[in-house]
């Protein structure tokens, strides 16, 4: 079974807040119900991939501009068939930023989250299901801006919220500067 694999992961993973509880269990559902999950043609949503891209320091994320949402998100996209959730976040963070060195700091699920696409000319309006794996990479590296981006950028976790203040992307945030503080006290 293609989803196996997903769902191991979703029942090891443990959500942040309420809200991320929510999302995991919605998620883990959909996952459980439908056999066609990474399949975008499923039209009441589908499994995507996304890549929290952190720099050596761990004190930037990497965000790009998406061009058809015209909002700074993380790298990320969909299965399109894909089982392997991230080896989807690793490729879709390969290909939307130019960054060839990208390296995984963790297998398991960094983060879960559920939003809904607004309809468009080809698709109706329609969930993401969205697997987020953390990710690090060198913030000097040439960065290449796709089709699918008007802007790729390198922000400081405390200023993410002047790029985009979503429940969302704050939480992976809050993640991070806990994961800080851990291994400060760790040190």
């Amino acid at each position: 079974m293609k989803r196996t694999a997903l769902l191991t992961l979703l029942r090891q993973h443990s959500p942040f807040d309420d809200e991320e509880q929510k999302m995991w269990r919605d998620t883990l559902q959909f996952v459980e119900q439908n056999p066609d999950c990474f399949e975008r043609w499923l039209l009441i949503g589908h499994v995507t991939g996304s890549a929290w891209i952190v720099d050596e320091t761990q004190t930037s994320a990497l965000l790009m501009h998406h061009r058809k949402l015209d909002k700074w998100f993380q790298p990320g996209g969909h299965a399109d068939g894909e089982s392997d959730i991230l080896k989807v976040a690793l490729k879709e963070a390969q290909e939307e930023t130019g960054l060839e060195d990208i390296s995984i700091l963790s297998h398991q699920i960094f983060d879960v989250d559920v939003h809904l696409i607004p309809a468009n000319s080809k698709d109706p309006a329609h969930y993401h299901y969205d697997i987020r794996f953390l990710f690090q990479s060198d913030s000097q590296k040439p960065l290449l801006i796709n089709n699918e981006s008007k802007d790729l950028a390198w922000v400081k976790l405390p200023d993410i919220y002047r790029y985009n203040d979503s429940d969302s992307i704050l939480r992976m945030v809050k993640k991070m500067a806990i994961m800080q503080d851990f291994l400060k006290k760790d040190s």
